[in-house]
């Protein structure tokens, strides 16, 4: 454990973030599923709708800086082919 005041308050932030990043990569991965389940069932109108969200939420968290922005490109362009290829 920290024994400077500096270290101990760099601990608690680092605490803090780590519990911040934990709920926003959770969000993205409930995201993700959501759409990759809506494309299997085969709704387009849904599985589109489904994809703006989750490109939207993948977004604010690379704009966080919770994930790399080419980790944000990557995701959202393999959503992308999931729902164009299976709702077709």
């Amino acid at each position: 454990m920290a024994n400077h005041k500096s270290a101990l308050k760099r601990a608690k932030q680092n605490r803090i973030r780590r519990a911040r990043n934990k709920i926003v990569k959770t969000g993205i991965k409930n995201a993700v599923k959501k759409v990759r389940a809506s494309a299997n069932e085969g709704s387009k109108e849904d599985a589109a709708t489904m994809l703006k969200e989750a490109q939207s939420i993948i977004d604010r968290a690379a704009k966080k800086g919770v994930i790399h922005n080419k980790t944000a490109s990557r995701k959202i362009s393999r959503l992308s082919a999931v729902v164009n290829s299976r709702s077709t």
